[in-house]
């Protein structure tokens, strides 16, 4: 039972936006990973200079790193669930293929994949909205 290349066009045509959707979070997995690594930088930064500060300018650059260590988690499960929001539309293209080369009814399963994915995402934007007001909100160690 092959399928007609009508259908096969048919079922890339579907797909179509799902792929749209890989590119969007794709991008916000790069805008993610420029954010944790500008972290990771200042925690370094922070870190190596924490020895040499004063007992006053040591805490405040502690509560930073503290503060940081918030971020990074943060941006992490942010990169988690963006990465995931993308298996997921992975797995919905790919059971389209596979439920047009088989004749197989998996419409209810690519509809769940396609929440899962857009859950995943909503959380991974969440998290993204928490760092950014965690590093907005966050007082920077100056050195006097």
């Amino acid at each position: 039972m092959e399928p007609h290349v009508s259908e096969i066009v048919g079922i890339i045509q579907l797909v179509v936006a799902p792929v749209f959707l890989l590119t969007a979070v794709g991008t916000i997995i790069a805008a993610l990973n420029m954010r944790l690594g500008r972290a990771v930088d200042r925690r370094r930064v922070l870190e190596e200079k924490l020895g040499a500060l004063a007992n006053d300018e040591a805490g405040t650059a502690r509560d930073e790193l503290a503060q940081i260590g918030r971020r990074i988690r943060n941006v992490y499960l942010a990169i988690l669930f963006a990465v995931l929001s993308a298996l997921f539309v992975c797995l919905l293209i790919a059971g389209a293929f596979i439920g047009a080369m088989m004749s197989a009814e998996l419409t209810r399963t690519i509809a769940a994949l396609f929440v899962v994915a857009m859950l995943a995402l909503t959380a991974s934007l969440l998290l993204f909205l928490r760092e950014i007001f965690l590093a907005v909100s966050t007082p920077r160690h100056v050195p006097k």
